[in-house]
C-alpha cells in the first residue's frame, strides 16, 4: 500500500507537474498571442475606411508614390509641349485601400511639319522639350525626342538648300539686269553716234567770203 500509494503519490506528483508545464505552456501561448494580437492592433491602420496590415500599408506607399509620379511626369510632358500636346491618360490598379491608383501614362504629342522650314525647326525643338520635360524620361520619352531631332536636321538641310537656290537665283538676276545694262549702254551709245553723224552730214557747206581790196 504504501509502495502503491507511494507510487501514486509520484505518478500523481508528475501529473501535476505536467498539467501545470501544460498549463504554464498555455498560458504562455496566451501571452504571445495577446503580444501578436496587440502587435498587429499596433500596425494595423484605417485607411480611406479600411483596416491595413503592415504590409498592405506599405504596398499602399508604394502605390501612392508611382501614382504621384506617373501623374507629375505627364503633367511635366503637357507643360513643355503646349498645344502640340493632348490630355494625359492613364493605367490604373486598385490599392488595398479599395482606391485606384495610376501606375502608367501617356500624352499625345502632334508631331508634324510647319510651313516653311524655320517652323519645322521650331515644332522640333518643342517636341523635344516636351520629350525631356520629366526628371526621368522613359524609353519612349527618348525615343520621340530622337525621330524630332531628326526632323530638325532634315528641316535644317532643307533651309540651307533653298537659302543655296535663292543666292543662286539672285546671282543669276544681278547677272542678267548687269547683261541689260551693258546692252542698253552700248545701245546709247550706238544711237547717240548715229545722230552726230547724221548730224553732221546735213549741215549746209559755208560759202566763203572774199573781199576785195581797193
Amino acid at each position: 500500500m504504501q509502495v502503491n500509494g507511494f507510487a501514486y503519490g509520484l505518478n500523481n506528483y508528475y501529473h501535476t507537474i505536467s498539467s501545470n508545464d501544460d498549463k504554464r505552456n498555455l498560458e504562455n501561448q496566451q501571452d504571445e498571442q495577446k503580444q501578436d494580437s496587440n502587435q498587429n492592433n499596433e500596425q494595423t491602420q484605417m485607411v480611406n475606411g479600411v483596416a491595413l496590415d503592415s504590409k498592405e500599408l506599405q504596398v499602399l506607399r508604394e502605390l501612392q508614390d508611382t501614382d504621384r509620379n506617373v501623374k507629375a511626369h505627364e503633367a511635366a510632358h503637357q507643360a513643355a509641349g503646349g498645344g502640340l500636346t493632348g490630355p494625359a491618360s492613364f493605367s490604373y490598379t486598385r490599392g488595398p485601400d479599395n482606391q485606384m491608383y495610376a501606375i502608367a501614362g501617356e500624352v499625345p504629342i502632334r508631331v508634324q511639319k510647319g510651313n516653311t522650314p524655320e517652323e519645322t525647326i521650331a515644332i522640333a525643338r518643342q517636341i523635344i522639350a516636351a520629350a525631356m520635360a520629366p526628371s526621368d524620361p522613359s524609353p519612349q520619352d527618348y525615343k520621340v525626342a530622337a525621330n524630332a531631332t531628326k526632323m530638325e536636321i532634315e528641316a535644317r538641310a532643307e533651309a540651307v538648300k533653298m537659302k543655296a537656290e535663292e543666292a543662286d537665283a539672285n546671282n543669276d538676276k544681278e547677272t542678267k539686269t548687269s547683261e541689260t545694262d551693258e546692252n542698253n549702254n552700248t545701245n546709247e551709245e550706238y544711237k547717240s553716234s548715229i545722230a552726230d553723224v547724221y548730224k553732221r552730214n546735213s549741215m549746209p557747206e559755208s560759202n566763203p567770203i572774199l573781199s576785195i581790196a581797193s
